[in-house]
């Protein structure tokens, strides 16, 4: 099978190092959800979205809107010529990640040093993120209402912080445990500080650290119970390989396809169908809550947008849905040439062959997938193959290895076609993730064929 590097000639491979230099500059600005938002609706504004309820309907062909919901999620429509009711193309990806929440009550001294207690968020190897340089991201919201935004551990001239792990030379009965129990979840304790305020006998480095907050952000101890920090890798997105066709980054999962599904339909001119994009928080821990998949925070927006047209009943929400496709657009495991006795080579992932097809997902049986139909993956070929867009089809692995889940079934339950299409990785839920421009590029040029060509 031909790789993406083949196909393309100079002047694309061009195009493709532009884009992935853009792509590493917004993984570095948004390595949260909130982050991710708000500069998807910086570029959104750039490139002529307006928010809904600022406009009104009836909307015209080619017209640009956004919705945010509760600032972890948006939404992007650009509207198409034909009625909405006759289906939308969708793009759908996660903009949550793994890494260390800072729990409510989490500040303590200890043995000379200020640590916060955090509480892992998504599946990880714990021991992949103690002893190295971690940034502390987030909001706190004082009771008045003010929120004040966190930043501490980007700037070159930052400090770090960092969970600490023991020395090799102490280590015998560390060594000697299964790896899920190496690290403990409750060992994750980032160090913060280690110098004790003036006159203080009791918890001196703790009181240090906190009219430190104080002076900087105006946050007082009680202020935890109602913030969210999250402690992410420090790390800034590189290239990666000798050749300079990787990029190693945090975040990869999903950010990779949710920043290629917001080029896509910021490109997006006058589609025949309406086209979307949305983008949802707390798909790592289930689709849980308000601003994850499982809302019905989405279908609210659909039916804003039928508002518009006076048309905003249930007969026609779901009628529309039922008439709309989407690709759910989650990252793949990409083979990995070191563990590759997990990986079944026929159907396996494979950096540098294009955006992947995942047909089911799920687990051992095919357990909480969607299974996509047959007639839509054949009109899928037919666009990819139309538009020249190099693909690949894959599984998560050997069936009894393991698996995991998207967001596509939660999708399919409105009724509407759905099938998961993502950029394969290495390292996935590591701290570091490893994917290929050459697919980064593939899987932006395959969204847009999709919002503009799919019927």
């Amino acid at each position: 099978m031909k790789t993406v590097w083949e196909t393309y000639d100079a002047e694309t491979r061009e195009k493709m190092e532009a884009f992935s230099k853009d792509y590493r500059t917004f993984l570095n600005r948004a390595k949260t959800e909130r982050e991710f938002v708000r500069e998807t609706i910086r570029l959104a504004e750039e490139n002529g979205f307006q928010e809904i309820g600022r406009t009104k309907g009836p909307w015209k062909r080619g017209e640009r809107l956004y919705a945010v919901n509760r600032g972890k999620n948006v939404v992007l429509y650009v509207i198409g010529e034909r009625p909405i009711e006759e289906g939308i193309n969708i793009l759908g990806a996660h903009i949550d990640s793994p890494r260390m929440d800072v729990k409510q009550n989490p500040l303590y001294e200890k043995d000379g040093f200020a640590l916060l207690d955090t509480h892992y968020y998504g599946g990880i190897k714990k021991y992949q993120w103690v002893a190295r340089g971690m940034a502390l991201h987030g909001v706190v919201v004082k009771k008045d209402g003010t929120a004040v935004d966190v930043v501490i551990g980007e700037e070159d001239d930052d400090p770090v912080i960092g969970v600490s792990d023991i020395l090799v030379h102490l280590a015998a009965k560390q060594m000697q445990k299964k790896a899920a129990e190496a690290i403990e979840g409750e060992q994750l304790n980032l160090l913060a500080g280690s110098i004790p305020a003036k006159d203080e006998k009791k918890d001196a480095v703790r009181k240090y650290l906190l009219n430190l907050l104080k002076e900087k952000y105006g946050i007082e101890e009680e202020d935890f119970v109602s913030a969210e920090l999250e402690a992410v890798p420090a790390e800034k997105a590189r290239n990666f390989g000798i050749d300079n066709s990787m990029i190693m980054a945090y975040g990869q999962d999903d950010k990779i396809c949710a920043y290629t599904n917001l080029r896509a339909i910021l490109d997006v001119k006058t589609p025949a169908r309406t086209s979307c994009v949305i983008l949802v928080d707390k798909e790592e821990i289930g689709s849980v809550g308000a601003t994850g998949m499982e809302s019905r925070w989405f279908e609210n927006t659909v039916i804003e947008l039928l508002d518009g047209y006076g048309k905003a009943d249930l007969v026609t929400l779901n009628r529309t849905l039922s008439n709309s496709r989407m690709l759910s657009s989650d990252v793949s495991a990409g083979l990995d040439p070191n563990y590759a006795e997990m990986f079944e080579p026929k159907n396996s992932a494979y950096l540098g062959r294009g955006i992947c097809f995942n047909k089911y997902t799920g687990a051992r049986g095919k357990s909480h997938a969607n299974d996509a139909n047959a007639e839509y993956l054949a009109k899928i070929r037919r666009v990819m193959d139309e538009e020249k867009i190099v693909f690949q089809t894959a599984e998560i692995g050997k069936v009894d290895e393991g698996g995991g889940g998207t967001i596509a079934f939660i999708l399919a339950r409105l009724n509407m076609d759905v099938v998961d299409a993502g950029i394969p990785v290495l390292n996935m839920h590591s701290p570091s993730e490893i994917s290929s421009k050459a697919d980064l590029y593939e899987g932006y040029r395959a969204y847009l064929a999709f919002l503009n060509r799919m019927d």
